[in-house]
């Protein structure tokens, strides 16, 4: 059954055409994604479903009854509700039946009056509506859709207004689902969940029955949730009836296809005008006339448009600064917020990092709940904070350079070009020019106020700003925030090649799992390290959750009868749980950094002898320092090795 039924939909900003002739049809259960760049118009083409914009021409239409709930990226309560209200209100339509039901009650309490039969069956239907819709257990949903989206009992009665953005957002997305619509308009839900909360969502909307048009820069939110793809390119939509996945390998097998037919054309088009101008003033001159005619009909009516490549970011990275081998030790490191003895309040501790170490080349990926010191990691890390106890240690010659998750480092009253400027003083106006170019700013974008830029194109400026910073530790919070999903790869592919190291805080899982050899996940205030990328790292997890008690010794076996000799010679198969492998790949990859490290100690042991020969007491004493402190590492990656070995 069609719900929804697009025709012809165009849309214009001032002089500005957004998107023209979009046509397309949703069924009941459909699950939709809509993609595409930055700026092609797709929350715009769902607020126009929704009812919130109107089109300036073609016509949406909708089956008669369909309830609608859209959840835009900028969330904004009415009123000074509670969050436990805001829920209950978004059940407004199941207050209303029970209010309904209510008021037939004492006519159906009269057996004798007339219309008893009418209103008891107007009852009836009510009922069904009511109970259907979950009306007897609004309570127990509204705390399940609540703690799924991250919220602690104690935030129930705690007022909107005093919410963060990124908790508004999720209360927004809680009381969307909530309301329990025929048809769910989702924009760019994902934001501010954490990993827990991203995959209770994907749960959720696998297993909803209802119809939803979602747009997602989550490529795995898109894979495991969405059946069918429509993207907005160029003003134009293009229908895929696959997820994320699949959509791209169908996208370019099509564009491969029409690659094809617009060169057969051109190749027509050209034997064709060459076969007219030999043959207009001679013998087959009425041919030519006829060919021409035909010819001029077809580039009228029929030409075949070259396929167009979408403007990419074209990122580039890179060092020329070498570091040790340790580039960061984190030794009985906790942080926090310290306490105020003017309050007599103690110190609030947010994590602790005991015998955590990155090595050259390391890519770690820090991952852990809203709110469990990521960020505050990154900025202790980074010296910005203080911690409450150790402190972390960078390695030698180790330079980091910071990407901010709210942009912090970028100021919002300069332009575009000037942010370049005051990072590289001496950069010129042309080269800054040709950098932003690169990032998808021309003309007089360049010139555009950091603040009236939108979250994508902050991002981009940010990016430049980083490719220009001196270093050999890319420290990042959040990069693929705000980026679509052509620039998130295009990140993926420059940070692969980067020679140096990297930590990143992500919720991309994608992202996470091109990229991480490592995983540093905030498990109940204690940094715990797993080896591999996120699918690696799930696998790891739900080995653990999975460990059952082992079962006491089974009694001695009687002898089995002598088996036949070709039976009897082969080796039962030998079976390894997830945690043996993980336990299995630890192992080696502590004993290829204890190589390293034995390398690096010789390596410094060979200067060292060096720097004593030629009596040069500073590089002496800065070797020595560094000898001492991978002499430690060493022997703490040694106590490492027998623990997993034994």
């Amino acid at each position: 059954m069609t719900l929804l039924s697009v025709g012809n939909l165009g849309k214009y900003y001032g002089a500005e055409q957004i998107f023209q002739d979009l046509s397309f049809q949703v069924a009941r259960g459909d699950k939709v994604a809509l993609v595409g760049v930055n700026g092609a118009g797709k929350s715009t083409l769902l607020k126009i479903i929704g009812g919130l914009e109107a089109a300036d021409s073609g016509q949406v239409a909708a089956a008669r009854g369909l309830r609608v709930a859209y959840l835009a990226q900028e969330v904004r309560f009415q009123g000074d509700r509670t969050l436990w209200e805001e829920m209950e209100a978004a059940l407004s339509n199941l207050a209303d039946l029970q209010a309904e039901m209510l008021a037939l009650e004492p006519v159906i309490a009269a057996t004798d009056a007339p219309g008893w039969a009418e209103a008891m069956e107007a009852y009836g239907e009510l009922s069904a509506r009511f109970e259907h819709g979950g009306g007897y257990e609004i309570e127990p949903r509204i705390k399940r859709t609540l703690q799924g989206l991250g919220f602690h009992e104690a935030q129930h009665q705690q007022r909107l207004s005093q919410f963060s953005g990124g908790q508004k957002t999720r209360a927004a997305l809680a009381a969307t689902l909530l309301s329990d619509p025929d048809l769910l308009l989702l924009d760019e839900p994902t934001n501010h969940l954490d990993m827990q909360a991203l995959e209770w969502l994907e749960q959720f909307l696998r297993n909803w029955d209802g119809t939803l048009i979602v747009i997602s820069h989550d490529r795995y939110f898109l894979d495991r949730v969405t059946k069918r793809t429509l993207e907005i390119d160029a003003g134009r939509l293009e229908e895929y009836p696959a997820a994320y996945n699949k959509y791209l390998e169908l996208k370019a097998e099509r564009m491969e296809r029409r690659l094809k037919e617009f060169q057969a054309q051109q190749d027509y088009i050209a034997k064709t005008e060459d076969f007219i101008r030999r043959y207009k003033a001679g013998q087959r001159a009425r041919e030519a006339k006829g060919r021409e005619k035909r010819l001029d009909r077809l580039k009228r009516d029929s030409l075949v448009q070259r396929p167009k490549d979408q403007a990419k970011l074209r990122l580039f990275l890179d060092t020329q600064l070498r570091s040790g081998e340790l580039v960061l030790a984190l030794d009985k490191l906790v942080i926090g917020y310290p306490g105020d003895r003017t309050n007599d309040s103690e110190p609030r501790v947010l994590l602790r990092a005991d015998d955590v170490a990155m090595h050259r080349g390391d890519r770690v990926a820090l991952l852990g709940p809203n709110g469990s010191g990521k960020t505050t990691l990154l900025r202790t890390i980074l010296n910005e904070l203080k911690p409450l106890q150790g402190h972390p240690r960078l390695g030698h010659q180790v330079h980091p350079g910071y990407y901010a998750q709210g942009h912090d480092v970028l100021d919002w009253n300069a332009t575009v070009i000037e942010e370049l400027t005051r990072v590289r003083p001496n950069l010129g106006e042309p080269a800054a020019r040709n950098l932003l170019g690169r990032f998808l700013f021309s003309g007089d974008d360049v010139f555009k106020r950091v603040g009236d830029l939108s979250g994508g194109e902050r991002s981009r400026v940010a990016l430049a700003q980083l490719t220009l910073l001196p270093g050999n530790l890319l420290i990042l919070d959040e990069p693929t925030n705000h980026l679509d999903i052509g620039a998130r790869e295009a990140l993926e592919g420059v940070l692969k090649e980067y020679p140096g190291s990297i930590l990143f805080v992500s919720h991309d899982r994608y992202f996470i799992d091109a990229l991480a050899d490592k995983i540093w996940f905030v498990d109940q205030g204690r940094v715990r390290e797993y080896i591999g990328g996120y699918t690696d790292f799930v696998t790891s997890r739900e080995a653990e959750a999975a460990r059952v008690p082992r079962e006491p010794e089974p009694r001695e076996p009687e002898l089995p009868k002598a088996l036949p000799t070709s039976q009897a010679a082969r080796p039962e198969p030998i079976r390894q749980n997830p945690e043996e492998r993980q336990r299995k790949r630890r192992l080696a990859l502590l004993e290829q950094e204890v190589a390293l490290l034995e390398q690096e100690l010789g390596r410094l042991k060979t200067e060292l002898e060096a720097a004593s020969v030629a009596q040069n007491i500073k590089q002496i004493t800065d070797l020595g320092t560094q000898y001492a402190e991978l002499e430690t590492l060493l022997a703490a990656k040694y106590a490492q090795w027998e623990q997993l070995a034994a």
